[in-house]
């Protein structure tokens, strides 16, 4: 009698997701190019927009808004498409009938945009810096923005792969994303720009405000991750 096959582990369907989704974007990539090409568009308009401003623009203080702006939208372009090869070629469906744990498929989905995104910021925030402050100096504190980039990455992650799955399947699906995510993201954009401004600036008592603004934004990182987590497996299958 031959043995039955051992079930695989959630930890084995999580790992074969997320080599799947980034193998697919390193064949194509579809995702990482909009989106890198979309943060230096970007970059360029802000250089047209402040070429004019003059000398009494305090660029230190207006940073963290700019480049947070940047994140957030070039991350929302990335969202859109982050279903598009599960639905274009009816890969969800397949993956939907394997019997696991539905929230796997949320962690493995969430995992595989925070790698993109990631690497988009990672070349996206050294072009900000040479572009925009490498005469402005920031303070010897602007290290810990990488800090404030993970926490920022993490919840846009989480939170954007729980959407872009809600919107999958609406008429005008980028415009649904759009105005879904943009006034949820709000209390972790305001935070980010808070604790990034703080650090580039070095202000008294920026220490304070920085403790502050990754206390809300880890905060929200926790809560939304986990409600998108619990409602998961009811958003997927309906």
């Amino acid at each position: 009698m031959r043995p039955a096959m051992e079930r695989p582990s959630a930890w084995a369907h999580y790992k074969a997701l997320v080599r799947k989704d980034v193998a697919q974007e390193l064949h194509t990539k579809d995702m990482l190019t909009s989106m890198g090409l979309y943060a230096l568009l970007v970059l360029v308009v802000y250089g047209a927009a402040l070429a004019q401003a003059g000398s009494e623009l305090d660029i230190l203080q207006m940073a963290g808004g700019l480049l947070w702006a940047v994140v957030l939208f070039t991350s929302l372009l990335g969202l859109n498409r982050s279903f598009a090869h599960e639905k274009e070629q009816g890969c969800l469906e397949g993956i939907l009938l394997v019997p696991m744990d539905r929230s796997v498929i949320f962690l493995a989905k969430a995992t595989a945009n925070l790698v993109f995104l990631s690497a988009v910021i990672a070349v996206t925030v050294p072009l900000f810096f040479f572009f925009f402050l490498s005469s402005a100096g920031a303070a010897p504190s602007w290290p810990l923005m990488i800090a404030v980039l993970a926490v920022g990455a993490v919840g846009i992650a989480g939170v954007g792969t729980m959407l872009s799955t809600i919107t999958m399947n609406a008429r005008g699906k980028d415009v649904m994303l759009a105005v879904l995510f943009i006034p949820l993201m709000f209390p972790l954009l305001w935070s980010c720009v808070s604790a990034t401004t703080a650090v580039m600036c070095g202000a008294e008592g920026y220490m304070d405000t920085f403790v502050t603004s990754m206390a809300l934004a880890g905060g929200y990182d926790v809560v939304m991750i986990l409600v998108s987590w619990v409602l998961y497996d009811f958003v997927v299958s309906s």
